[in-house]
């Protein structure tokens, strides 16, 4: 779909912008895959693999692999970009990308309800704390809604304000679009937001989109890029990253 009013040209220059120590914070952004959960090793990983095999193709993904193949948003892309790779014609492998894609979206959602997918430690309790606090939490995703509604009710409930996925947004990260649909959407003003990512791509989008942007990587992502990010930190239980949300926070005088 079109991008909401103000393009992405209209935030760029507000790539410095920050949240400052005694500003008000009114919303954060959270992205999914790898951010709220740890959904690619254990979840997408497994889903392709098991929908090559029902698919009868020789193709495994292992960790190393996968975490390689990340570089690569959309998963009816990374497929594509993979059969290429190993020597099938261009139009065929983009075919047989999208063949696969809607079951390997199915077994996605079935790991989801078995409960193989999970939230990241301390996430939780991030989110509880800015809600209790007046914070309004909302999701910018590039994964489709198929399988990111139920994740995020078998995990966070009914938490979030806002969910923006790939479904509604077809530019992926880095395209700063998802989030510019969630500022559109809720009204929120980008110089009182923080989005919260992984990823070398999702850092660059959240700049992109005049964000404040806090990154949490993870195993695949430790080595990414993440330039432009406020603060970096390997998880949620992190002090400094509560000492960052209290300082931009009167309002959060106890607890994380």
């Amino acid at each position: 779909m079109p991008c909401c009013p103000g393009s992405a040209a209209t935030f760029a220059q507000r790539k410095d912008a920050d949240v400052r120590p005694g500003d008000r914070l009114e919303a954060v952004i959270f992205d999914v895959d790898g951010t709220l959960v740890d959904s690619e090793r254990d979840g997408h990983r497994v889903a392709f693999n098991r929908t090559f095999e029902e698919a009868g193709l020789p193709d495994h993904w292992d960790l190393a692999t996968y975490g390689k193949l990340l570089r690569i948003t959309g998963g009816n892309r990374r497929m594509a970009h993979w059969f290429e790779r190993n020597g099938m014609p261009p139009a065929q492998a983009r075919e047989l990308g999208e063949r696969l894609h809607p079951r390997k979206t199915e077994i996605m959602r079935e790991l989801i309800a078995e409960g193989a997918v999970r939230p990241r430690p301390g996430v939780t309790a991030l989110i509880d704390a800015l809600i209790a606090r007046g914070v309004a939490v909302h999701v910018a995703t590039t994964g489709t809604r198929a399988w990111v509604d139920p994740l995020l009710e078998r995990s966070f409930g009914d938490r979030f304000d806002t969910v923006v996925t790939g479904t509604e947004v077809t530019d992926l990260k880095p395209s700063p679009a998802a989030y510019l649909e969630v500022l559109r959407l809720t009204g929120a003003s980008p110089s009182h937001t923080v989005a919260v990512e992984d990823s070398s791509n999702g850092v660059r989008a959240a700049v992109a989109a005049g964000l404040t942007c806090i990154a949490s990587y993870n195993s695949y992502t430790r080595d990414d890029d993440l330039e432009g990010a406020k603060l970096i930190v390997s998880s949620f239980d992190n002090p400094a990253l509560v000492g960052w949300f209290r300082q931009r926070m009167p309002q959060m005088v106890s607890g994380a």
